[in-house]
């Protein structure tokens, strides 16, 4: 991978400091102005690196990483970054809770009226989004593990006093979203044959079968889920409709705001009003993983390390991963159904049931679908179709394939897809634009090649990966004080936007998940087992180990300096044996240097003995 995580978030930070850090102080708002998406994807190009890549962490001033340190020299020293992040912290928690103490959780500048519709009212734009939902929890996590890291290194009262403040200001924050996320779930029922059930029977008949089997069988093997829906008692997505009923159909998943009508959901941390919601109840795809990503985030080993959550957000955290089992069961089942001929989610473009399509929604669907195919347990096979899938999204989108002028497939890029928000009983009232592509397309290529054990599709898949990092290298801003953030289109794209004057933060806080997904696989993962490689290393072992057993059978190691010889091999034996398994070429190279060196002892005792 010829991509490098962890110096290109370093040059971001770089860029992040001088287009944020002016006169000592912290600005915030970007292209979209200010507001609490926004605002949060801005503090979350630091800290979430912060949080996920120990080796950039912040939080430990006698642990900072001296490249660390310079990169964020704008702001202060390694005693200085922290404790004036913490004001930049808690400036944003207050900025977005009310006057009664509620968080708000507004879309803001991000909404858009509809095409050739009215402005929207402040009413309008204050209301509760899920997207907001989404990235307070993962700013509230990063948050609260930042804080109790941060306050073991500190013993300034004035300090320990802010840091108290933030943790409870961040603590409400996180309970409130994750509130706000159980009344936007959606289990929207249909029958089989309503418009929404033709267009969804349609999309997953690639088999060509009978209508009435092919019902029978996604029913079949959705029963488990439709039998599990009955447990979502709390917030919204409750089922009213017979679904026993051999005709009916459903979706489930997450709508773009709190649901018309959802009940409140019980509590006993204190996080104001909930207020009512507008939303319609149907899931929207872009929403739906997003918010699958943040209960991610909320059941992540290091969640469960730190003890992030108190008990009360334990509890909601179940409610939230019995809904995050739903939804990937039923979106991996869709994706991936049939087997014969090709999945549904290899008939490009997606298809959803409210007739829209677009290349854009079959990219996210792949997030679900790969959900769904770890948990099942299956292998390179299917992971390679969805691998297949990326390659092609790649071409579509001409990131990979030469660009026409005025080429429809660009218009994904910029301006993006227009999401229409529809109210209850479906009445559109805003839009919402969405233009990650080439982010998602980063992320998921990396995500899919830590999942592949054949090392050959994972480097074929992470040659995909440097390719779309390269073009978003062009798409970085070229000059002045927001230069090496992101968005201008036009760099990789000429004539498709204008470059602009102030960034995105938006696109730029999705590089960065990026490349910390990049750089986890670097990480985390193990590279894979080569089955040939691994067996002739092996092989290289046995005869190593063979050759030095006959030596000491021979006393061969006699003096003290052969029996320093005789150690170090023995530990070098042991070492190609304990990484064969994950690194076999190590292992390989290990065992080619000791059989050398056992040819030469042997070759010297027979020359010794021969008197020469």
């Amino acid at each position: 991978m010829r991509i490098q995580p962890r110096q290109e978030i370093l040059d971001i930070w770089r860029a992040t400091v001088r287009s944020c850090w002016q006169n000592g102080e912290w600005h915030w708002g970007g292209r979209s102005g200010t507001n609490s998406i926004s605002d949060a994807e801005q503090l979350l190009t630091l800290l979430l690196p912060a949080a996920k890549v120990p080796a950039l962490s912040l939080d430990d001033p006698d642990r900072a990483d001296d490249e660390v340190i310079e990169a964020l020299s704008p702001i202060g020293g390694a005693i200085e970054i922290p404790r004036r992040l913490v004001g930049v912290m808690i400036d944003y928690f207050t900025r977005y809770t009310d006057d009664t103490g509620t968080p708000t959780f507004s879309g803001g500048s991000y909404l858009a009226p509809l095409d050739g519709g009215p402005e929207l009212t402040d009413e309008q734009r204050s209301l509760d989004i899920v997207d907001s939902f989404a990235v307070s929890v993962t700013l509230a996590l990063a948050t609260i593990g930042f804080v109790k890291v941060y306050r073991n290194s500190t013993q300034r009262r004035d300090l320990l006093a802010q840091l108290d403040a933030l943790d409870e200001m961040a603590s409400t924050r996180l309970t409130a979203a994750m509130v706000g996320l159980l009344r936007s779930f959606s289990t929207f029922v249909f029958t089989a044959t309503d418009e929404y059930g033709l267009r969804l029977c349609d999309m997953i008949n690639q088999d060509e079968l009978p209508r009435r089997e092919l019902v029978a069988s996604l029913r079949e093997q959705l029963r488990e889920t439709m039998a599990s829906l009955r447990s979502v008692i709390i917030g919204s997505g409750r089922v009213t409709e017979d679904l026993d009923n051999s005709e009916m159909l459903f979706e489930c998943g997450w709508s773009w705001g709190v649901i018309a009508g959802a009940e409140e959901v019980p509590t006993t941390e204190s996080i104001g009003l909930q207020r009512e919601g507008s939303a319609e109840n149907a899931p929207y795809l872009y929403f739906t993983v997003i918010a699958m990503d943040a209960i991610e985030d909320l059941n992540s080993e290091r969640t469960r390390l730190l003890g992030l959550l108190n008990e009360e957000q334990q509890r909601l955290s179940r409610a939230l991963l019995l809904r995050w089992e739903l939804t990937r069961t039923y979106w991996a089942t869709v994706a991936t159904f049939g087997n014969r001929r090709r999945w549904p989610i290899e008939d490009i473009p997606w298809r959803t049931t409210d007739g829209d399509r677009t290349d854009y929604y079959t990219l996210q669907a792949t997030s679900l679908a790969v959900k769904g195919l770890v948990a099942g347990g299956r292998g390179d096979e299917e992971l390679g179709r969805i691998a297949s899938v990326l390659v092609e999204l790649a071409q579509r989108a001409r990131i990979t394939r030469r660009a026409s002028p005025d080429e429809p497939a660009l218009f994904v890029h910029a301006p993006g897809k227009r999401v229409t928000l529809n109210a209850e009983r479906s009445k559109p009232i805003m839009t919402w634009n969405v233009n990650e592509y080439s982010t998602v397309l980063l992320q998921r290529a990396t995500t899919v090649a830590g999942l592949l054990s054949n090392a050959r599709r994972r480097s074929e898949l992470l040659e995909l990966a440097d390719e779309v990092w390269d073009h978003l290298l062009l798409r970085r801003i070229p000059d002045g004080r927001h230069r090496g953030l992101w968005d201008h289109a036009g760099g990789a794209f000429p004539e498709l936007a204008p470059k602009p004057d102030a960034p995105s933060w938006y696109l730029t806080e999705r590089v960065v998940q990026g490349l910390v997904n990049a750089g986890q696989l670097l990480w985390e993962r193990p590279f894979p087992r080569a089955g040939r490689l691994a067996t002739y290393a092996q092989d290289l072992i046995d005869e190593a180990e063979y050759l030095f057993d006959r030596e000491l059978m021979r006393g061969t190691f006699a003096g003290e300096a052969m029996q320093r010889s005789m150690r170090s091999i023995r530990a070098s034996l042991r070492r190609a044996q304990l990484v064969v398994d994950e690194r076999p070429g190590t292992a390989a190279a290990l065992a080619h240097t000791l059989l050398l060196l056992l040819n030469d002892i042997a070759t010297g005792q027979q020359k010794a003995s021969e008197g020469i």
